[in-house]
């Protein structure tokens, strides 16, 4: 995995060149989710391992970020402050922000959107005093990885991860 952080202290710049149509929405519990994209969510993988870690993931009090074009769920990514839904390469510190598990439908793909959505999260991060934000991305995934590069993250390093139980063990590995 490619290691991605981001110091929130920074200036950050609101998306631009997007459509007017184009909205960004918060969602921090399961009920503020309406219906329509609730269905969108679940189907956008398997239904019942996705009702689960919807749940799962309100329970530890991450945020839902959903980007919507005319109206309709485009993608989403999740954000969680002050530690990781599972063991992660790093500590997160108490006001440090993970980010993770990104999607953009593929009919909404090549438009600059996971990068847009990315940037008005850090915004936002940003103005709640948050401290850093790390993601992560396969190696392998080079879309995710050109899509990082429009955004304020900058490159931590390299890193293979086995997790047992809640620990995980990590090897950095030289770039």
């Amino acid at each position: 995995m490619a290691l991605f952080y981001c110091d929130l202290s920074n200036e950050i710049c609101s998306p631009k060149g997007l459509p007017a149509s184009t909205l960004f929405e918060r969602k921090r519990s399961e009920a503020e989710i309406n219906q329509r994209d609730f269905q969108e969510l679940i189907n956008f993988w398997n239904p019942k391992l996705a009702r689960r870690l919807i749940r799962n993931r309100f329970k530890r009090d991450a945020s839902l970020w959903m980007i919507k074009v005319d109206g309709a769920l485009a993608g989403y990514g999740w954000s969680l402050r002050g530690s990781t839904i599972e063991p992660h390469f790093i500590r997160i510190g108490q006001h440090d922000v993970h980010l993770f598990d990104y999607y953009v439908a593929p009919a909404y793909r090549g438009r600059g959107l996971n990068p847009a959505l990315v940037n008005q999260i850090l915004q936002i991060l940003a103005e709640e005093h948050c401290g850093r934000a790390f993601i992560e991305v396969a190696d392998w995934n080079y879309p995710q990885l050109s899509s990082i590069r429009k955004t304020p993250f900058r490159r931590l390093g390299h890193a293979r991860k086995i997790t047992i139980g809640r620990q995980a063990f990590v090897w950095w590995i030289a770039d």
